[in-house]
């Protein structure tokens, strides 16, 4: 006992030669308390001697590149996001309008860059009419399984047209098949008083409109998320 530096060490427990009980892994819990025995060197652990969760999703601190994961998140085995994100912007695949966007880019709850115009590539109507395409149609129907996610957004929806033709009919024209993308997206559950077809006619190129790969450019539909 003269030697003994812990005289009321538990029963059975294993001491140094100071009398004191072990700590293995020097995990600052003793060995006889310690349900994870072998902790690697540093990391911070509870009062059980097993290493910190501090985000509690499943991976431990000593791992986690995401430590502060939002409750009930599920993660991948780095402790962030198990999402589908392409672009890396922080919007899930499925969610993203823009699944392209810059890295770095700041981006809205539909992963496009803040005040961008959101392009429907694809999105065709017949010829000099605003009749739909087949083609087109399972574009806005992403489009609007989207948007039903995200039912406080204000949207406009922006139509336009190439130079070819009379200006006041393209304007006509623009307007119409903004209005027909608007009436589609509304039979797949948008929230038409938070759709706002807006036609521009051939005011607003993006493209060479004199060249028949410009003009193509030019024809499109648009969505644009209104302040």
């Amino acid at each position: 006992d003269s030697a003994d530096k812990c005289p009321a060490s538990p029963e059975g427990a294993k001491v140094d030669d100071a009398g004191c009980e072990l700590d293995t892994d020097k995990d600052g819990v003793k060995d006889s308390a310690d349900k994870c025995p072998a902790s690697p060197e540093g990391v911070k652990v509870d009062d059980t001697g097993c290493e910190l969760d501090t985000d509690k999703d499943g991976v431990k601190d000593s791992a986690d590149k995401c430590p502060d994961t939002a409750a009930g998140t599920e993660v991948d085995a780095t402790g962030c996001d198990a999402i589908e994100d392409a672009d890396n912007d922080k919007v899930a695949d499925e969610n993203d309008l823009c699944p392209a966007t810059p890295a770095g880019a700041a981006v809205n709850q539909v992963g496009c860059s803040k005040d961008a115009n959101i392009s429907l590539k694809g999105v065709q109507f017949q010829s000099g009419s605003d009749v739909l395409t087949t083609a087109s149609k399972p574009i806005l129907d992403e489009a609007a399984t989207t948007l039903r996610k995200f039912p406080e957004l204000d949207i406009e929806v922006s139509g336009h047209t190439d130079s070819a033709g009379n200006d006041q009919l393209n304007m006509s024209l623009s307007q119409a098949r903004a209005a027909a993308v608007k009436e589609y997206l509304v039979s797949k559950g948008s929230d038409g008083a938070k759709l706002t077809p807006k036609g521009y006619g051939e005011t607003q190129p993006i493209a060479d409109n004199a060249t028949a790969a410009g003009r193509a450019t030019n024809r499109r539909v648009e969505l644009k998320i209104l302040d």
